[in-house]
């Protein structure tokens, strides 16, 4: 990796560029001073089609200045504007600056709206439809690669819409995790059960926890086994929000379900991560993404009442 990161391609991209430009300045040059062999009509010889002669004339005037032009604006380019390896240009325009720009600007623009809707509870704000309409762009744009279009998420990925939430749904809580973001890991435990036949043993257990489908004998040993795994998840199995260890007695399985599912778990572990919106969203944005989804499942449950 170090050596895309080293001096010599700021180098190799600042030296092509420069040689390139040199290079069509001397071609012109040199294209100028040729003189090629022609007969007395000022012909080269070549002909075509019968009667269609290469004519030896010089380049037009207007086309020879227009290519200098075109070089003479390459180097003030490149004294302007980035394009000679790490040299930034005495603007120092990038396009990322620009993006942030761009951004600050809209986010300024739009900053009253979000001021207004801020000062509401999520409750308030999830019952309003322009915020909503203002919350399901934000979800779309943020969130609806990994959670789905209608936030019912997939394998891995957790559904919005229902009351399970592995740290908590309340609307600080999503505030939090939206705006930090959410690392998940549960390691390997394996080792800590014990032989093969105990994982599978725990597995049963587990599926026993929720009233899945499992052998009531395989869940019998494993329940002792279980001990491993109870100081995340609890000895009833219920989780606990504090750590994100998921509830294993609700029968929502987030990374699959059946006994291969779970012994592949325990086997090898899983790490998931929720990424921080801190840096792309504002504040308000972030306060009107929240009661979008905190409604997702609040809203609908009222309203089934």
């Amino acid at each position: 990796m170090s050596d895309f990161i080293s001096n010599f391609w700021h180098l190799y991209v600042a030296g092509l560029a420069l040689v390139s430009i040199i290079a069509c300045l001397l071609l012109l040059w040199f294209s100028g001073k040729a003189k090629a062999m022609t007969a007395h009509d000022n012909t080269t010889g070549h002909v075509w089609d019968g009667d269609l002669r290469e004519m030896n004339n010089p380049l037009p005037r207007w086309w020879v200045g227009l290519f200098i032009i075109t070089i003479l604006f390459a180097f003030v380019y490149l004294a302007m504007y980035p394009g000679a390896g790490s040299f930034a240009g005495k603007f120092g325009w990038t396009s990322a600056g620009q993006y942030e720009a761009e951004v600050a600007k809209a986010n300024e623009q739009v900053a009253p709206l979000y001021a207004k809707f801020q000062a509401m509870p999520v409750e308030d704000v999830s019952k309003d439809p322009q915020a909503m309409a203002i919350g399901d762009r934000l979800f779309m744009n943020n969130c609806a690669q990994c959670h789905g279009s209608d936030a019912r998420g997939s394998k891995g990925f957790p559904n919005l819409t229902d009351a399970d939430w592995l740290h908590g749904g309340s609307p600080e809580k999503i505030k939090e995790t939206l705006t930090q973001g959410r690392m998940g890991q549960m390691p390997p435990m394996a080792a800590a059960v014990g032989s093969p036949d105990d994982v599978r043993n725990v597995a049963h257990y587990v599926l026993s926890l929720s009233g899945s489908p499992h052998d009531s004998l395989r869940a019998a040993l494993g329940k002792s086994k279980f001990g491993a795994c109870a100081a995340c998840h609890g000895m009833d199995g219920k989780g606990n929000p504090v750590m994100g260890a998921p509830n294993l007695t609700d029968d929502i399985w987030l990374h699959g379900w059946g006994e291969n599912a779970i012994v592949n778990m325990i086997n090898n572990g899983k790490i998931n991560q929720m990424p921080a919106q801190a840096s792309k969203l504002t504040e308000g944005q972030i306060h009107v993404l929240a009661s979008y989804v905190w409604g997702l499942s609040n809203n609908k449950s009222a309203a089934a009442k």
